[in-house]
Order: C-alpha cells, then sequence, then structure tokens
C-alpha cells in the first residue's frame, strides 16, 4: 500500500485552515516585500518591474508587452511605470536591433545594484513561504 492511498483527506475545515494559514502567509510577504522595497527607495512595483526585466532566458531585457503581460498590467500603466522607473536611474529604454517598433528595457548599474539587494532579502522570506504553499496545496 503506498502512502497516498494510507494518507487520510483533509476535512473541510481543514481545508479552510490550510487556506487561511497560506492566506496570511502571503499576505506577511507581501507586507515584507512592500517594507524592504519602501527601505531601498522604490515601490513594489518598481522591484517588480526591475525583476520581470530579468525573467526571460537568455537576454536581459524585456519588451513592454512582456512586462505588460508579467506584471497583470495595462501597457499605458507599464509604460507610465518604465519612465517612473527611468527617472530613478533604475532602467533604460533602447530600440530593439532587429525590429525599431520593439523597445527594450534594461537594467542601469543603479537598477542592477537595487535589484540585487532587494533579491536577496526576498530569497529568505520565499524560502519561509514555500512551506505553508506547500502544505496549503495538499489535498
Amino acid at each position: 500500500m503506498n502512502n497516498r492511498a494510507r494518507r487520510r483527506e483533509p476535512t473541510e475545515k481543514e481545508h479552510y485552515e490550510r487556506l487561511s494559514s497560506f492566506r496570511w502567509q502571503l499576505r506577511r510577504f507581501l507586507r515584507f516585500s512592500e517594507d524592504a522595497c519602501r527601505g531601498e527607495g522604490v515601490t513594489m512595483l518598481q522591484y517588480q518591474l526591475l525583476v520581470h526585466t530579468q525573467g526571460f532566458e537568455e537576454r536581459e531585457w524585456a519588451s513592454i508587452g512582456e512586462l505588460a503581460e508579467r506584471l497583470q498590467a495595462q501597457p499605458h500603466g507599464v509604460v507610465a511605470l518604465v519612465t517612473r522607473c527611468e527617472q530613478a536611474g533604475l532602467v533604460e529604454r533602447r530600440p530593439n536591433a532587429l525590429d525599431g517598433r520593439l523597445v527594450e528595457v534594461h537594467l542601469t548599474a543603479k537598477g542592477r545594484r537595487c535589484l540585487r539587494r532587494l533579491a536577496q532579502l526576498h530569497r529568505e522570506e520565499l524560502a519561509s513561504l514555500a512551506a505553508v504553499v506547500e502544505a496549503a496545496s495538499e489535498s
């Protein structure tokens, strides 16, 4: 008999308890992130934009459309966010070498330093959240 067959299914109440714990821990993580970002002088959305510029394999930039998808935002809102990040010296726009209509968003040296510091802080917090996510997903 395998382990799965011997495991008792959680009750409805236990399922709610897991969901509650997950939502609470997720909110704690988001609050941590807000505070950490504020400590670096950026907003959480700016931090997420920095992360997503580095989220595509084999390149170190992202397009406005890709950032909009990752941020689940409208492209015109992302353009405004990129502008604010550009004014803060975190990113720069460059035309794509193959398609002049495509704008690439790259990190500046300042943006890389900011991302590095915040990502390290988030790694430690994310490790503690992982166990909660796993427990919440068990049925």
